[in-house]
């Protein structure tokens, strides 16, 4: 069987490529991620074409004083170069593969790697190729490859210390094959020096000091490798602030944002079976069915979204849960995931704002000559259960139990009352409202279907 091009490719390069083709993904999946990525990846690109410039026009300036020949003058033009090809970096930088920046990256450490292994044409003396080594231009790739850490990934971080040992592999070897040597000048030394051999070899001017050359490489490449490994350490971090926003998000189709805050600062389970005493709201559209079958599929989704969005702000204005949308009908409770003093009433302000909003909606539908919707809210206080339920790869917060059904029964008998909503009169007992003020009348010995015990209920007629 023959080999796809990606199996022949060597080991190192194939897991790179993994591990790029795997964030790509991540970033994919989460939309927080690749928003981190991006925003991330811009900021730092930038900051690294500042920082660059403004070390490349300290370098320029410094240069004259090392070498006060009019041959800086070609070293000066190469750094304008150097600032050039950092803009145009910021200009096709992006989130992922882009074959413009990793050219424009070679473009950067070949032509470095040309300036200081290419004797300068317009020096004064004709001295061997070797003899550049000696002015040290080694540390200069450490300015590429720090202000790379600031606007690539680790892996092309790390990329960037394997290509510069091989880029400068290549550079010393053909200097000491095809560079041009003055033998005499090796011969003087060995006689000027022939009691100190060893001084005589490290200060030879046709000698490329290979230990040296391999000393600069192997710390090139350490240093490259330990930022690498930060880069990846800060790239992990990201990864998980980027988790979290979108637990944040998911949190907040269900939770208000002050719950929210208390849920992702607090330490405890809360998917912990227990049981609470909480408040349970039941709302839907009355006679949803019929009106779906005359309107057509548009307008029945824009009326849902309309409701929907009504139902959900005074859920969260008054700090209660979403639990779940039931097509029409939404359930909504107050107290989980963490009760409080206020649930009860937080809960009547809820089902009372549903039913003025979705008032106000109506005549701005009547006004635009679109039909007009009626809602029923039903309110419950009790105990229930709350907890995970399901299996351990699709566990779900649920709250069940006998409030749960009476509050639903409350709803539905809400059709025999005439009224827009009804609450328990446990949940009126345990908001301790004024029964001169709440606006409420008492109903009482209300028979609910499948319980066999009447309970009293208050309406809003």
């Amino acid at each position: 069987m023959s080999e796809t091009k990606e199996e022949k490719a060597p080991l190192f390069f194939r897991n790179f490529r993994q591990m790029r083709e795997r964030d790509e993904q991540m970033a994919r999946d989460n939309p927080f991620l690749a928003e981190a990525l991006e925003e991330e990846k811009r900021d730092g690109h930038r900051l690294a074409t500042i920082t660059r410039t403004i070390a490349l026009g300290v370098v320029a300036l410094l240069l004259p004083f090392l070498n006060p020949h009019p041959s800086v003058i070609i070293y000066e033009l190469v750094l304008l170069a150097f600032i050039g090809m950092g803009w145009l970096q910021l200009r096709f930088a992006s989130v992922g593969y882009s074959k413009m920046e990793l050219l424009l990256i070679n473009a950067d450490l070949i032509l470095l790697t040309l300036i200081f292994t290419v004797r300068n044409p317009w020096a004064p003396e004709q001295f061997p190729n070797a003899y550049v080594f000696e002015f040290n231009g080694f540390p200069y790739f450490y300015i590429i490859l720090a202000v790379a850490t600031l606007a690539y990934s680790w892996r092309t971080v790390w990329s960037i210390g394997i290509q510069v040992a091989i880029f400068w592999i290549i550079g010393v070897s053909a200097v000491a094959i095809f560079g041009r040597e003055v033998p005499e000048l090796t011969t003087g030394l060995q006689q000027a020096w022939a009691d100190f051999p060893i001084m005589a070899g490290e200060s030879d001017p046709n000698d490329v000091q290979w230990p040296l050359r391999a000393q600069e490489i192997i710390l090139f490449v350490l240093v490259a490798g330990i930022l690498a490994l930060k880069g990846w350490r800060s790239n992990v971090l990201l990864r998980k602030q980027a988790e979290i926003a979108a637990q944040r998000a998911n949190l907040s189709r269900y939770f208000p944002t002050s719950m929210v805050d208390t849920l992702a600062s607090s330490n405890h389970d809360v998917g912990a079976v227990r049981n609470e005493e909480i408040a349970v709201l039941f709302t839907d559209i009355v006679g949803f069915t019929q009106m779906a079958e005359q309107q057509n599929p548009e307008e029945v989704m824009d009326l849902l979204r309309s409701y929907h969005a009504l139902v959900e702000k005074a859920i969260f204005e008054n700090n209660g849960t979403l639990d779940k949308y039931l097509g029409d009908g939404v359930m909504a409770t107050f107290g989980t995931p963490i009760p409080g003093e206020s649930d009860a009433k937080n809960a009547l302000n809820a089902a009372r704002q549903i039913v003025d909003d979705c008032e106000k909606e109506n005549r701005k539908r009547e006004a635009a000559g679109e039909k007009a919707f009626k809602v029923s809210v039903g309110v419950h206080f009790g105990p229930a259960i709350l907890g995970d339920i399901g299996p351990e790869r699709r566990l779900e917060f649920a709250v069940v139990g006998d409030t749960v059904n009476v509050a639903s029964r409350i709803e539905a008998t809400t059709r025999e009352l005439g009224c827009d909503f009804a609450v328990s009169d446990e949940l009126v007992q345990r908001a301790k409202l004024d029964d001169d003020s709440h606006g409420l009348t008492l109903k009482k010995g209300i028979k609910l279907k499948g319980r066999s015990e009447p309970i009293d209920i208050w309406t809003n007629t």
